[in-house]
């Protein structure tokens, strides 16, 4: 259990919130100013003593280094968890593929809300509806949201979300690289739901899978 002394709480909160205001990090003068701490050396010592507790991390060379760990603050109830939006853009097929309305994240269907630290708030983030059940033995099931990362590359063996040119459709299925061709390939062992395989010039990545969400019915 990390134990904080007065001047060291008072010295995270002031850090907590000015990096909340101005979205970056005060200077040991500003921290000494704030708190009351006239020598620089005193700041100094007490930040090495949080580094050393794992709730921040510095680099020394620079004036505005310091860095929150925020997942270990919020762990320890010190913050509360940030919470941001991911616009939910519309479904996609987890089976047979279909025509997806074509939206931008400026134009949502809806929107989701995740606390900070589950996911990488910066990432580019948008979800999609699960519609069909060919990826059921991974644990993604119809109704349920997958959350993908915006990426138009992807390795072999990630779930993504593939635009069929030709098809003009989009699927969710697990990509392979094989030779020239592509295979998309389902995680449903029944015989409806067969891979599929095209030319890797016809299939373009929109996005790889990095979190799911389980819809209850």
């Amino acid at each position: 259990m990390v134990s904080l002394s007065e001047r060291q709480r008072k010295i995270l909160n002031f850090i907590v919130g000015f990096t909340e205001e101005h979205d970056f990090p005060p200077t040991i003068r500003e921290i000494g100013e704030t708190v009351g701490i006239s020598s620089t050396s005193v700041v100094n010592y007490n930040l090495t003593k949080l580094e050393e507790m794992e709730l921040l991390t510095r680099e020394r060379e620079v004036s505005r280094g310091l860095s929150l760990n925020r997942p270990k603050l919020v762990e320890m109830g010190l913050i509360s968890a940030r919470r941001f939006r991911i616009p939910v853009l519309g479904k996609i097929a987890a089976g047979t593929p279909i025509q997806v309305d074509a939206r931008d994240s400026s134009n949502p269907e809806d929107w989701i809300e995740l606390a900070e630290g589950l996911l990488g708030a910066n990432d580019k983030l948008f979800a999609l509806r699960v519609q069909g059940n060919s990826m059921i033995d991974a644990s993604v099931l119809d109704g349920d949201i997958v959350i993908l990362r915006q990426q138009d590359t992807a390795d072999d063996g990630d779930m993504v979300a593939a635009w069929i040119e030709g098809d003009e459709e989009t699927t969710l299925k697990f990509l392979f690289r094989e030779g020239r061709n592509v295979r998309l390939q389902p995680a449903n062992p029944s015989p409806d739901y067969a891979p599929i395989i095209r030319s890797a010039d016809k299939v373009r990545i929109n996005g790889k899978v990095v979190s799911v969400i389980r819809v209850l019915h």
